[in-house]
């Protein structure tokens, strides 16, 4: 007989069918040989057909009464009453999107393959030949990488494969942490996708503030402020009118724009790419190590400056205020 796992509400009903099933044999049994004692020699000699008839009428029925339930145990086994576990791995699937290479694009995808063991499945689309490899990272994309685990390269057909045992898939979807695919090992600087996972997931829940220029510099913009799964908030500077090559600081200051002589800064943000016109920076905390949520910037008194270095950091070409104004 096949071995068998039974839903926790059917092993009950299995496991005790199936004991009721031998007890009945057992006592039918004994009480087949008692019976067999007490009618076969006390009875007067005139009775003892009918005894016979009796004994025999007795085992008749109990042996249908056992062939009946054995069947109905078979059919309980056989529709499903006691099955293998049929309840689906849980999976949770990441976008992974393009970084350094035009074009590259795909997912990560984690499933809980059991207590012990994450699979972790990379799909690429648009990669450039070769193998390329690939890592799980600590904090989110937009900071440092922190190898926590170097994955299985994604091979020529743009797949990977890691069966993860140092994290469970509980830890791994709660995780701080972001997902990279490089382009060789050669040229582990050159990111072709990555994304982050867990707890660094962007909800839909944001909010973007103006940021206006100042003087004649001619650069404007906006920064989007955009809430994480784990309550931390990805800060995003998109301006225009900036020069290619130079870099733009950028800082959070406290009170408003229209505070005479401007607040004090409270928190520095990642440069502007003069490039790209971009920036990009995570928040856990002010810079005087004070723990701040998204929801907590959306009360904050303070404003953004933003600076064009190659003139100097008192030059503040671009500026907006944020959270209760």
């Amino acid at each position: 007989m096949g071995t068998f796992k039974c839903q926790q509400s059917e092993s009950y009903f299995c496991v005790n069918y199936i004991s009721f099933f031998r007890n009945c044999v057992t006592h039918s049994k004994k009480k087949d040989s008692s019976l067999y004692r007490e009618n076969h020699f006390t009875p007067d000699p005139p009775d003892a057909e009918n005894v016979y008839k009796f004994i025999t009428m007795t085992r008749t029925r109990k042996a249908i009464t056992l062939i009946m339930m054995f069947a109905a145990v078979i059919l309980l086994l056989a529709s499903g009453g006691c099955k293998k576990s049929d309840t689906p791995a849980r999976k949770t699937t990441y976008n992974l999107k393009v970084k350094d290479v035009l074009g590259v694009s795909g997912t990560v995808t984690f499933t809980e393959t059991s207590s012990s063991v994450t699979t972790i499945d990379i799909a690429l689309t648009g990669a450039p030949s070769g193998t390329h490899p690939a890592i799980l990272c600590a904090n989110s994309a937009v900071e440092s990488d922190d190898i926590v685990a170097t994955l299985n390269p994604v091979d020529a057909t743009g797949k990977s494969s890691t069966d993860l045992t140092t994290m469970s898939y509980t830890q791994l979807i709660a995780y701080d942490g972001h997902v990279n695919v490089l382009k060789s090992s050669s040229e582990l600087n050159v990111i072709l996708a990555q994304g982050d996972i867990g707890g660094n997931v962007l909800t839909t829940t944001n909010k973007t503030y103006t940021l206006q220029t100042i003087g004649v510099y001619g650069v404007s913009g906006t920064a989007l402020f955009e809430k994480r799964v784990n309550g931390n908030t990805l800060v995003t500077i998109s301006l225009t009118g900036t020069i290619a090559g130079d870099a733009y600081p950028a800082t959070v200051n406290m009170t408003s724009i229209a505070t005479v002589g401007g607040g004090p800064v409270a928190l520095s943000l990642s440069n502007v790419d003069g490039t790209t016109g971009k920036s990009f920076t995570n928040i856990r905390k002010l810079n005087s190590g004070i723990a701040i949520t998204y929801d907590g910037w959306l009360l904050y008194d303070g404003y953004i400056n933003i600076y064009q270095a190659s003139i100097g950091l008192n030059s503040i070409i671009c500026q907006g205020d944020i959270g209760k104004h």
